[in-house]
């Protein structure tokens, strides 16, 4: 029990210290960044903070599988620089035993990472697209999915106008039982508007079936007037801003997407890729795993062997090739070229039989 504790101490503590590298090097270069885009604002160094702050833990999110490889290396070259490792063998520990604590602390690491991290990178991305927003006076999201349905937002020189509706298509381009509530600049409603179907076309929304109503009139029910054929509405609104106001499946937090992905089909929306960063979350355990298995079958040896650098260098290879497979495989599963489960699972899986296959060749001849 105490070597377990021991190693995990060591294998925490590097991989601790790589992640706090990769954090003051990412914050660094992300206030630079911040201070080049708005410029134009007058954004102080103290607001470039904030900014970094607030976007930094989703690239380190995203990198968690990498940082964690280059703790484990660090880890296990300086067990073999010490001969640490050659004494838990002479102690009757065999290799893969040894690597069961490295295994649970990143399964464990996984699983705080999922239930604890994601959660806050989701709020994170949120509050640094507000603070953006605010910077460069815009660029709101106009896209909003509840389970009341759809909500749309576009503009005009006259005021704002809320849409909503029960359904839509895979795109937002044509709504279903839609609703279309008017405001002056003042932000009293003006103008309501009921509908069938609404479908957007260039520059403006074609509704058909549809029932006005005057909101500044003493009664507007019966000022209310009936639409006989197709009815033009201007709009801002193009499919490109409505698609990009999805933004990414890492902005939802992990316990809110099985709900957000449940709004988006009933909504009408395609929901896949939310579905697969939804199962790669809950495999992001198992890719931990593998990363710690990948470092050790190339870098559990003792320095007199020699070839340390280059064994070092193959497990950074593996590890960025299993990373790179598991992108490629999110971007085959994003668009259906393959099943989310094989998309999201088939890389892990991989990692951790290729990197055993070859810790039980090492260990066992």
């Amino acid at each position: 029990m105490t070597l377990s504790l021991y190693i995990a101490r060591r294998f925490l503590g590097s991989v601790g210290r790589v992640f706090l590298a990769f954090l003051v090097i990412l914050m660094l270069i992300d206030m630079i960044e911040q201070l080049r885009r708005f410029s134009d604002s007058g954004l102080g160094l103290a607001g470039a903070a904030r900014l970094s702050l607030l976007s930094v833990p989703e690239t380190l999110y995203r990198i968690l599988p990498l940082i964690l490889i280059l703790g484990a290396i660090a880890n296990f070259l300086g067990l073999a620089r010490s001969s640490e490792l050659v004494v838990v063998r002479a102690a009757g520990r065999s290799a893969l035993r040894f690597l069961v604590t490295p295994l649970v602390v990143s399964v464990a690491l996984g699983l705080l990472a999922v239930a604890f991290f994601n959660p806050l990178v989701a709020a994170t991305s949120k509050a640094y697209d507000d603070a953006r927003a605010e910077l460069t006076q815009g660029g709101r999201s106009v896209l909003s999915v509840a389970d009341t349905g759809l909500w749309l937002r576009q503009g005009s020189p006259e005021g704002q106008t809320v849409i909503q509706a029960a359904r839509t298509n895979l795109d937002g381009t044509e709504l279903f039982g839609v609703t279309f509530l008017g405001f002056n600049q003042d932000g009293r409603p003006t103008r309501r508007i009921e509908a069938e179907t609404a479908k957007l076309l260039a520059g403006a929304w074609e509704l058909t079936g549809t029932k006005t109503w005057d909101l500044t009139a003493t009664n507007p029910e019966v000022t209310a007037v009936k639409a006989a054929g197709p009815v033009a509405l201007p709009s801002d609104l193009t499919p490109e801003r409505i698609r990009d106001s999805f933004g990414t499946p890492s902005a939802i937090g992990f316990w809110d997407l099985p709900d957000y992905i449940a709004d988006l089909e009933r909504a009408g929306f395609s929901a896949r890729a939310y579905k697969l960063w939804y199962q790669m979350e809950l495999a992001l355990p198992m890719l931990m795993a593998a990363m710690v298995l990948v470092a050790a079958g190339f870098t559990m040896r003792h320095v007199r062997f020699g070839g340390t650098g280059r064994m070092v260098l193959f497990a950074l290879l593996a590890g960025f090739g299993f990373f790179f497979l598991r992108n490629f495989a999110q971007a085959l599963g994003d668009s259906g070229q393959i099943p989310i489960l094989l998309a999201a699972w088939s890389p892990p899986v991989a990692a951790v039989m290729l990197s055993l296959g070859l810790l039980l060749h090492l260990e066992e001849g």
